[in-house]
Order: structure tokens, then sequence, then C-alpha cells
């Protein structure tokens, strides 16, 4: 396993993970996950030490599902900074949390979580790609890391948004199709083809796509309306 854990007697796993976690200042009325994230690194380099010290990600994937919300905020948090693709089904099962807080965390862990390929340079590669401003040099690179690695998933669906941008709707769809066999709880890539088929016209695809990402992440934003839209101008009846 990844970490090596003491602290695994329920309540004292949970209570100890709620009390190192409160030591990073609280983000800032409408600050931002990455602006809070870069604030506070030193807080969270010492946070990410004492959770590897002491936490098998097992259990903080059993803390994500039954412990108390702090516990579950922070286990969130702490599968976002440290977790392998095991944890990838438990943080997409915490985006249906009751609560909004947890939910937006677990969706932040995800993204953290699907940026990391096996191979770190093939992390930072994605990394770099994905802040260059030219689309072109980006779809090169992109096309370059997805053959050496091709079961990285979130290249595929970086590629995907390249072509989507270039108005490639068909190689924006097949890149999205990719990533989605890779990483079935990817709901950024149903939505993006969903968007795909939106410029397509072909709104009973894109709402079958947006179907599919509420179910992963049904509070993704504007995807309720949108599938309410999409049903009435198809003429159905709305979905369960």
């Amino acid at each position: 396993m990844l970490f090596e854990s003491t602290a695994e007697g329920g309540g004292m796993a949970s209570s100890l993970l709620e009390r190192w976690y409160r030591q990073i200042p609280r983000p800032r009325s409408r600050e931002s996950f990455h602006s809070w994230f870069r604030n506070h690194k030193k807080f969270i380099e010492q946070f990410q030490n004492q959770v590897t010290s002491r936490y098998q990600e097992c259990t903080l994937q059993r803390l994500l599902s039954d412990g108390a919300p702090t516990a579950r905020d922070a286990a969130a948090f702490c599968l976002g900074l440290l977790g392998t693709w095991d944890s990838n089904p438990h943080l997409a099962a915490a985006l249906q949390d009751e609560d909004e807080g947890i939910r937006q965390m677990a969706s932040e862990a995800l993204w953290s979580l699907w940026f990391r390929a096996h191979e770190p340079r093939h992390t930072l590669e994605l990394r770099r790609l994905v802040r260059l401003r030219d689309r072109r040099k980006a779809l090169e690179g992109l096309s370059a890391l997805v053959q050496e690695a091709p079961d990285f998933a979130e290249a595929w669906n970086q590629r995907a948004i390249i072509h989507f941008k270039s108005k490639r709707f068909e190689e924006a769809i097949a890149d999205c199709e990719r990533a989605l066999k890779l990483n079935p709880h990817h709901f950024g890539a149903h939505a993006g083809m969903a968007q795909c088929y939106m410029h397509m016209r072909r709104h009973a695809s894109a709402l079958s796509a947006f179907r599919a990402a509420h179910q992963i992440n049904p509070h993704m934003d504007g995807i309720v309306s949108t599938i309410k839209l999409l049903e009435k101008a198809l003429d159905e009846e709305p979905s369960e």
C-alpha cells in the first residue's frame, strides 16, 4: 500500500486526521481551490507528511465514505494529494455526498488524480502541454504523449479539448471515448462529448452524454437545466 498506518482504529483514525486537517487555514470567501492551495503550500506539505506517516490508502477510502463531515472532506483532500488509481471509484462516489463542500473537494481530488500518470515524466509533460497557448504545439505534444502513454486517460481528454476548440468534433468525440474506456468515471469527458454533439446538432446523442455525466456528477454546473432543455426540445419524458 501507499501508506503505512498506525491509526486504523475507527474514531482514532478520524479524529487524528481531522485535527491535522484543521491546522490548514480555511479558504477565504470566494478564494478558489488552487489559490488556497498555493497560498498555504507549507501547511499542506506538513499535512501530507503527517498523513503519509500514519495512514493507509484504504483507511482514507473508508473515512471518505463513512466518516464525519470534516473527516470525509480531509480524506477526499488526502486522496487527491496521494491516492492511487484505486481511489478513483471512491472519489467518484463522493460526488454524490450530501455535503456540498465534500462534493467540491471530491471533484478537485479527482482532477488531481486524473492528471497523475503512471510515469512522473508523463505527468510533468501533460502539465506543460496544457499550459501552452499555441494550440498547434499543444496538439502535437499531446499526440506524442498518447502514443508514448496510451493508457493515460487524461492525455486523451486534453487532446479532445484541443480538437473541440479547433471545431474538429468527430476527433474530439473519438478521444473522449478513448478517455472513458480508460476512465469510466470521467464526467468531464462525457460532458465534453455532449458539447461536441450539440455543435453537430445531434441533440439526442448530446442528451445521452449529458445524462451519463449527470449520473456520475449530478451537481455539475448547469447540467440539470441543460438536460431539461434538451428533453423539452426532443419532446421526451423527464428523466428520473
